[in-house]
Formats: C-alpha cells, sequence, structure tokens
C-alpha cells in the first residue's frame, strides 16, 4: 500500500510537471486501489484482534497498522487532489516554473518511504529523523507561500493560478505532516509511548 502512495505521488506531481492531463486523471482513477488496499487490510487486523486476542506488544502492531492505513489513504487522497488540480488548470499554462514544490514532493515522498522502513525495522531512531526532517518541508512550504503571494499582488490576473499551486504545496504539506504521523505510531509500537514528536514552528 505504501508503494502504491509513493507512485501516486510522484506520478500525480510529474503529471502537473508535463501538463499531462490523461496520466492526472489516471492517478485519480488508480486511488480506488489504495482505498481498496485499505479496506482489505483493516478487515485482516480486525480479524486477528477478534479470533487471536492479542496482548501487549502484538496487539500495539495491530493498532499501528490500523492507524498507518488510514495516513496511508489520506496520502493518496493528497495525491489525488493533486491530480485533480492539474485536471482543473486543463491546458492552462503553470504561473511559474516549479522549483520548490517539486523539492517539497520528493522531500515528502522520501519521507513517507523512509517511516514505512522505520516500521518494518522497528527502528525508533530513523522514526525520529522522520519527524525532523518535516521542518524543511515547512520551511519549503512557507517559501512556496510567500513566492504565490507576491504574484497575486502584482498582478490580480494572476490569482486563480497562483492558488492552484497553493493547493498543491499544501497538498505536499500534509503528506509529510502524515509521514511524521507514522514516524510516531512506529515509536509507539515499539516502545508503547504515544507522543507528539514534532510540532511545526510555521
Amino acid at each position: 500500500m505504501g508503494g502504491m502512495v509513493e507512485k501516486a505521488i510522484t506520478r500525480a506531481l510529474d503529471s502537473m510537471v508535463r501538463r499531462d492531463l490523461e496520466a492526472a486523471g489516471q492517478v485519480v482513477r488508480e486511488d480506488d486501489f489504495i482505498d481498496a488496499k485499505r479496506f482489505e487490510i483493516e478487515e485482516k487486523c480486525i480479524d486477528l484482534m477478534a479470533t487471536q486476542q492479542p496482548m501487549a506488544s502484538d496487539l500495539r502492531i495491530l493498532v499501528t497498522i490500523l492507524h498507518v492505513t488510514g495516513e496511508l489513504e489520506r496520502m493518496g487522497d493528497h495525491a489525488e487532489g493533486i491530480a485533480k488540480i492539474n485536471l482543473l488548470m486543463g491546458t492552462e499554462p503553470l504561473l511559474k516554473p516549479l522549483i520548490d514544490i517539486p523539492r517539497m514532493a520528493e522531500m515528502a515522498t522520501r519521507m513517507l518511504h523512509r517511516s514505512l522502513e522505520a516500521m518494518v525495522n522497528r527502528d525508533t531512531l530513523s522514526a525520529l529523523q522522520v519527524c525532523n526532517d518535516d521542518d524543511e518541508v515547512d520551511v519549503l512550504y512557507a517559501q512556496v507561500y510567500r513566492d504565490l503571494l507576491f504574484y497575486m499582488s502584482r498582478d490580480p490576473e494572476t490569482i486563480q493560478r497562483a492558488t492552484y499551486l497553493l493547493w498543491v504545496s499544501h497538498n505536499l504539506e500534509r503528506i509529510a505532516d502524515r509521514a511524521t504521523n507514522i514516524s510516531e505510531r512506529v515509536v509507539y509500537m515499539v516502545t508503547g509511548k504515544m507522543e507528539e514528536l514534532n510540532v511545526s514552528k510555521y
């Protein structure tokens, strides 16, 4: 499921950079597969809880998986949102060359991948690093926000196109936040302690 979400994020942004509406439509359609995978995993977890009555660490693993699948499904929705924005733009050109937004996408996707690796390996140190990396995404988001506000204040005719890019950057910022949520669940799974590991400064 994590691989499906990573692919959706990458393809959604790539379709926007290339102005490929067909690829964007495919991302939207394939979100149904991510949703179906979530339900499949949740059903297996619930069945195990009902039939095996897991205790202590085993129960924490199942609870963590349930939360992680929810976060992944929402990430898939954010990727779908980016693709839908691309479709809304249609053949309209981008307001500006994309520089910081692709960097945000790369970092958020990397955070997702590392958070899932941390889960598989029960690696709390890697999970904590993912949470720290979220600050860098927030810095980029703030930069994109300032840049687009400048465009809008200078020329009101750019407001719609700038707003589209603001929505894209917001989706990417939320994906990074959800990778942080997964990492927090990894720490809970391993240690039994639930705490917020990174409070955004932006």
